[in-house]
C-alpha cells in the first residue's frame, strides 16, 4: 500500500525504516533519502511506525 505518493513510499519502506530505528515519520523519511512534502501521509506513517515499535 502506498503511504506517501509524493515520494512513492510504500508501507513496507516505512516499516523497514521503523525496524531500522526510525522513531517518527521525519526520521523514517530521512533514512529513506527523502522528506515529507505535502504532509498528508504523516499520520499514516506515524501509525505504521507505532505499530512496528509495539511489536519490536
Amino acid at each position: 500500500m502506498m503511504v506517501c505518493i509524493c515520494n512513492a513510499l510504500k508501507e513496507r519502506d516505512v516499516r523497514e525504516a521503523a525496524r531500522g530505528g526510525a522513531a517518527c515519520p521525519t526520521s523514517a523519511y530521512r533514512s529513506l533519502g527523502c522528506r515529507a512534502r505535502c504532509g498528508q501521509c504523516i499520520s499514516f506513517a506515524r501509525e505504521i511506525i507505532a505499530a512496528e515499535r509495539a511489536t519490536a
